[in-house]
């Protein structure tokens, strides 16, 4: 295995390299990096191109390659901004957040336009996604004023004991590509109201949304250098911005894998982290009385973004006496899925986001199709020619799912439902409980005790009940396990990633 960083795993990144002494070519942009308040090229005079996963052969612009040489530049620019900002009035801090919140709104269908083309998820989730976004940044933009610290009663008199908050410094953000827009703004927002500097790298698939998005800041008022934005891979760039020592802290969303490389190369300066991780979230149905309920939001949960997502419902575990009846509405949902081009307004499910995701999902629906797992609905590849047509598979179901299955226990990232059978709410939990992760897990049930013992045992960091996985942009977000390490994210938590802790002593 690599001990590169990267935001994506290698068999998922399709990025085109570009030779440094080639133009752009006809009608293509070419973007920059964002350093200093300035747009500059990449040291080495490398670009690389992205494509819409949906029509492979439409060229969506390219995009600079960093070099090391960049991520100094841009770190050097974040700590030279940092003073200046962390001495900012917070309020004053939070009020651009606020005008970054209303661009946000205001720039949504250009916004999740461009969502679209890169990532290739639907219209109406980029739609959702721009809103979210923009819904985060406004609550940051309130967290800027509210009071952070804490007054202590003495034990002596004459003396006052309190707590103060401030900034980390300098902050690194690496995002994803299977949500270009919430994730950031998710990273950047209590950053700024906190009084952080940043220095961003997106995914190297979805690197459009994030130059847009630098473009709102700017015109919500932020100063030069106060965010900074260096695209390119995780190899190379990545590597540089974890081992700067000038970055306080690391925020990371992505796989477990990496995840656990950026905590390694971390510890090794003892920088901070927060890094959002892989989820392999159940879906738990006993005793429940609204089958047909519980069978809509599993499969909103499990197919949006086509399955690309880390909160994803990605395993159903079933009473017997109630499997046959949940899994013919899951099968009837899912017939109602839309596969196609995110820009078409009919589509509520598009391609993946690569040839490579798309052949990765494949061979893990070849495998359970070998292994004897009845195949309820999809069950292969949309496209002869994926990079001619499209990355398009068909939403899949499995029945009757062994618990050591593949399957059951792998993170897929891809549109495939697997559903177990249990004879025992008490198998549930142990199934529940069996993966390395521990991000989100939901239960479907009319049974109260069921609730309150599902709640207290199983071993994740968001519990939804008769309900799909869908978190708000005001509540802590985080998992336990190899799903999350560090501070949640939304919300106030996120200060405990933001902020160092200071103890004030003051004799009168």
């Amino acid at each position: 295995m690599s001990n590169h960083i990267t935001s994506d795993p290698p068999s998922r990144r399709t990025p085109e390299p570009v030779h440094p002494e080639h133009a752009a070519a006809p009608g293509v942009h070419r973007h920059l990096n964002l350093i200093a308040g300035q747009w500059v090229p990449p040291s080495g005079g490398a670009y690389y191109s992205i494509r819409n996963p949906a029509r492979p052969g439409e060229c969506l612009g390219e995009f600079a390659n960093s070099t090391a040489a960049d991520v100094a530049a841009a770190v050097g620019a974040a700590a030279g901004a940092a003073s200046a900002w962390a001495d900012t009035p917070a309020p004053q801090r939070g009020a651009i957040l606020s005008r970054l919140a209303q661009l946000l709104d205001d720039s949504r269908d250009e916004l999740a336009r461009i969502v679209t083309l890169e990532q290739g998820k639907a219209l109406g989730e980029a739609a959702g996604e721009v809103g979210r976004a923009a819904a985060e940044a406004r609550f940051m933009a309130g967290e800027a004023a509210r009071p952070v610290g804490s007054t202590y009663p003495s034990e002596r008199a004459g003396l006052s004991c309190q707590t103060v908050a401030e900034p980390l410094g300098v902050v690194a953000t690496i995002s994803p590509w299977n949500f270009p827009v919430v994730t950031p703004v998710r990273k950047i927002a209590p950053a700024l109201a906190w009084g952080n500097t940043v220095v961003f790298k997106p995914a190297m698939l979805t690197p459009w949304s994030a130059v847009y998005l630098m473009h709102l800041l700017d015109r919500a008022g932020l100063p030069p250098g106060v965010v900074n934005l260096i695209t390119g891979s995780g190899s190379v760039a990545g590597e540089a911005l974890i081992h700067d020592a000038r970055v306080g802290g690391i925020s990371f969303t992505g796989s477990t894998d990496v995840g656990r490389r950026i905590y390694e190369g971390a510890a090794r300066r003892l920088a901070r982290v927060q890094l959002e991780l892989g989820g392999k979230n159940p879906a738990v149905v006993f005793d429940c009385e609204d089958l047909d309920g519980a069978a809509r939001e599993i499969v909103a949960a499990a197919f949006l973004c086509s399955g690309q997502r880390c909160t994803a419902i990605s395993r159903v575990i079933v009473s017997d006496d109630q499997a046959e009846a949940l899994a013919g509405r899951i099968v009837d949902y899912v017939s109602r899925i839309k596969v196609g081009d995110g820009l078409d307004p009919e589509t509520t499910m598009g391609p993946l986001v690569s040839h490579g995701q798309l052949r990765s999902v494949a061979q893990y629906v070849r495998d359970g199709i070998a292994s004897g797992c009845p195949t309820l609905a999809g069950g292969r590849a949309l496209t002869e020619d994926p990079e001619r047509d499209g990355y398009y598979h068909a939403p899949t179901v499995f029945d009757r799912v062994p618990a050591d299955s593949p399957l059951a226990l792998e993170e897929i990232f891809g549109p495939v439902l697997p559903i177990l059978r249990v004879h025992s709410f008490e198998d549930a939990i142990a199934i529940a409980n069996s993966t390395r992760y521990g991000l989100a897990a939901s239960l479907f049930t009319s049974r109260l005790g069921y609730v309150h013992d599902f709640s207290r045992r199983v071993q994740a960091g968001m519990i939804h009940i008769n309900h799909g996985t869908a978190s708000q942009a005001h509540v802590p977000f985080g998992g336990v396990k190899e799903s999350g390490q560090g501070a949640y994210s939304i919300g106030h938590t996120a200060s405990e990633f933001y902020t160092n802790v200071k103890a004030v002593y003051v004799r009168w």
